[in-house]
């Protein structure tokens, strides 16, 4: 299937039923090979805690090749095929990150599999440049919210059972087969491999409008500079920037925060993390319906110190930990957390799609993503570095509220078409709330999560034992 000029109805809802699958092929493939199951399968691999940092950072500072990607969409202009092939060789990775702790021996492997991370990563940053150029022109404007509210709710309503029974199974694996434990986790990242040459075959089917004509092909410094020319684009990237370094200097470290100050096992950690999940999942929807009917900046002004809001909870845990009130603010600000996430991560995206002029959303878009990957990647590594020194977590919350202020305030200077006043969209949200969720369901739900986590975890804290069970679903090796 070539590239057409213009795309009838008919192609249009094909492309977006395909993109759709292709997130869910992508959430598969994601909750097998990442996360949680790479850092384990690293630690099997005898990977320290500097490489186990290292690894966060790679996907996002691998997003410097969007640069050249720029100009390689803008020479040949064809984006379905950039992707395709991109997104095949990454994938492709994963079975040679799979296979290598056989073929080599044991002290090469973890070597050789952070080489093939990188390289997986890198393509991926290729294929992704090439994609959101591609699905700024397919996608209509109009409700971008809700279209991709529930792409992202199917994917995530997806990846927490896949999780869980992948958990299970490694679980299951270790106690049957000890002494190959590394197999367990290459089959996870076998089955991640297939899932994604999978979804290669539905991008595939995906159609491609023709990008518009240039008389000439614009030289590399004028590709990248154009975005900063438009002030109101340059201030989405200052905004974007400034907002992923203060989440990601304060959410990586919370696992660490809850084991160890406040005392917590990782099973606990984990049901946390779901009712996170679950959380996200009820508002998703929500949050695409005011996208569409306000505006992308709208919802970010109420989602957003909603999140950074939590940081200050976080901070403030210390003042009660070891009594049961740590377990009702943790659960609330899991709650919050998801609630606020499914809002930022949902527009923070579309509020670039909507920006980028028609025909030059190529660099828009690809620097955009690189400012906002780079302290991404930056913010992690440099908290671990300070944690070595400052090692009370409460300090990196207040840190990341203060910079997360600052986000919002350089958010204010972006203009999008539709804004409204942050009281408005609250009043919405509200209304529906009481329509489309449960207020009832979620307290019932907090309650008991919360009474049956209380004792248990005011005991741990006060014992100072700080149980890391083998079966617990994050599987970390001590």
């Amino acid at each position: 299937m070539g590239c057409t000029q213009t795309l009838t109805e008919k192609e249009v809802q094909q492309g977006l039923r395909n993109i759709i699958q292709d997130g869910l092929t992508t959430s598969i493939m994601s909750t097998l090979t990442g996360s949680v199951f790479l850092t384990a399968f690293a630690l099997a691999l005898g990977a320290s805690n500097l490489v186990i940092g290292l690894l966060a950072t790679i996907p996002p500072l691998a997003n410097v090749i969007q640069i050249p990607t720029i100009y390689l969409v803008e020479k040949f202009r064809v984006r379905r095929s950039i992707t395709m092939l991109a997104a095949a060789i990454s994938r492709s990775f994963l079975l040679i990150i799979a296979i290598i702790p056989f073929v080599v021996p044991f002290h090469l492997a973890l070597p050789l599999v952070l080489i093939a991370l990188v390289l997986n990563s890198l393509l991926a940053s290729v294929g992704g440049c090439s994609w959101n150029s591609w699905m700024h022109d397919i996608l209509p404007k109009n409700n971008l919210g809700r279209f991709f509210s529930k792409r992202m709710l199917l994917s995530t309503a997806i990846s927490i059972p896949l999780a869980l029974a992948a958990g299970y199974f490694i679980s299951y694996w270790k106690v049957a087969f000890p002494e190959l434990e590394i197999a367990g986790y290459a089959l996870l990242f076998l089955g991640g491999c297939i899932a994604g040459l999978v979804g290669v075959l539905v991008i595939s089917r995906i159609p491609e409008p023709q990008m518009e004509k240039h008389a000439s092909i614009p030289s590399f410094g004028q590709l990248m500079r154009k975005p900063f020319e438009d002030r109101n684009f340059k201030n989405l990237i200052v905004f974007l920037t400034s907002w992923n370094f203060a989440v990601n200097l304060a959410l990586p470290f919370l696992t660490v925060y809850m084991l160890t100050s406040l005392g917590m096992d990782t099973s606990s950690v984990v049901l946390f993390t779901v009712i996170s999940q679950i959380s996200s999942l009820a508002f998703f929807r929500i949050w695409g319906k005011l996208s569409d009917r306000f505006s992308n900046k709208s919802v970010l002004r109420v989602s957003g110190p909603i999140m950074i809001g939590t940081f200050l909870m976080w901070a403030s845990t210390v003042l009660v930990a070891g009594n049961s009130m740590v377990v009702l603010v943790v659960v609330i600000a899991h709650v919050l957390m998801g609630m606020a996430t499914a809002g930022v991560n949902l527009v923070s995206g579309n509020i670039g799609l909507k920006l980028a002029p028609k025909g030059e959303a190529t660099a828009y878009l690809a620097s955009a993503s690189l400012f906002s990957s780079l302290s991404a990647g930056i913010a992690p590594l440099l908290g671990g570095i300070v944690a070595q020194y400052v090692p009370q977590w409460e300090y990196f919350f207040l840190v990341a509220f203060a910079i997360g202020m600052y986000s919002l305030h350089r958010l204010t200077k972006v203009k999008e078409d539709g804004e409204v006043e942050e009281i408005v969209v609250v009043k919405e949200l509200v209304s529906e709330m009481r329509n489309g969720v449960s207020i009832s369901h979620l307290r019932e739900g907090a309650h008991n999560a919360t009474a049956g986590l209380t004792q248990a975890a005011t005991a741990r804290f006060r014992r100072k034992r700080f149980d890391r069970a083998a079966t617990s679903f994050l599987f970390f090796r001590r």
